[in-house]
């Protein structure tokens, strides 16, 4: 049980983190979700957006994250 707790806080601190950045430096990161691959139709009446290639990175760069935490808790 105290393992979940460390895990908890340190999802939570990495959330605190992220959201910090995002308030900080917000603007620097506008490229993000215009990346190629990144699949957007706009009608006049329907407009549909998938960011295929930008939930690609961000899965890679959080199971990287999640792997080094995984091995600094063992």
């Amino acid at each position: 049980m105290k393992e979940t707790g460390k895990i908890i806080v340190l999802v939570g601190i990495i959330i605190v983190f992220i959201g910090i950045i995002t308030w900080l430096w917000g603007d620097k990161f506008k490229w993000l979700g215009k990346l190629p691959g990144d699949i957007r139709i706009e009608r006049d009446n329907f407009s549909f957006y998938a960011p295929i290639t930008t939930m690609v990175i961000i899965s890679i760069v959080l199971s990287g994250l999640l792997y080094l935490i995984g091995k600094f808790l063992k």
